[in-house]
């Protein structure tokens, strides 16, 4: 069953979602057997044999009438990280290209990337693959027409007010501007994606040279911190 907060991204539908999520799971309804987030929804996979669809409905219901889940604090357990990247140079070929099209110099794209604390809106497309927004106004910029035929893993791309920190190698439509050293999807650990929906994400500016040098950190030199 899915509970949709909004038909677009917004940070309070964002949020609502988040939340309405974290107390589904404390509340440990029987015959939900999993549930997460998307963009603007809560979704939960359940099972009819224990818990029917019309008896489900009605705890949803009654759930949603309880507060107003736009204006919901945040789930407890959340995590900041502060993330090394390069930005522009071959490691971000297309940082330019995307400055010019928000009407900012690169340097100003720049600034605008390492000063924007964003939060994991979502997890998807591949495995433990973070969306993180919003930007400013100015990176509402569309995707590509047509795809980049490779993005590498731990490439940071924009569009659309969003970045994409890209897990796997794989085709794209987003502007690549820059490139960290992180393993976001780690299948052999017990916790195999990196970043979790909610997290909030702060990227740091280094040098090729540096970003090397972190390759054989799993975390890519990244530091995390809790969240209050």
């Amino acid at each position: 069953m899915l509970v949709s907060f909004g038909d677009s991204l917004s940070e309070p539908a964002n949020r609502a979602a988040l939340a309405f999520r974290s107390e589904i799971e404390q509340r440990g309804w029987d015959g939900v057997e999993e549930s997460t987030t998307s963009l603007v929804s809560t979704y939960l996979r359940f099972d009819p044999l224990h818990l029917g669809h019309a008896e489900l409905k009605q705890k949803l219901d009654t759930l949603l009438a309880e507060r107003d889940w736009y204006d919901a604090p945040l789930p407890a357990g959340r995590s900041l990280w502060r993330i090394p990247a390069v930005f522009c140079t071959d490691l971000g070929p297309q940082l330019e290209q995307a400055a010019e099209a928000a009407g900012l110099t690169p340097e100003q794209a720049i600034k605008d990337f390492t000063q924007s604390r964003v939060r994991v809106q979502t997890i998807g497309f591949a495995p433990g693959q973070p969306y993180l927004g919003e930007l400013p106004e100015a990176w509402d910029i569309p995707r590509q027409s047509t795809l980049t035929s490779r993005i590498p893993e731990g490439a940071l791309a924009v569009a659309i007010r969003q970045m994409v920190l890209f897990s796997v190698a794989t085709p794209t439509g987003w502007q690549h501007i820059g490139q960290t050293a992180m393993r976001l999807f780690q299948p052999e650990a017990d916790e195999p994606f990196l970043l979790r929906p909610g997290d909030e994400v702060e990227f740091t500016q280094i040098d090729a040279e540096t970003l090397s040098n972190m390759r054989n950190d799993p975390h890519g030199g990244a530091e995390r911190s809790d969240l209050p």
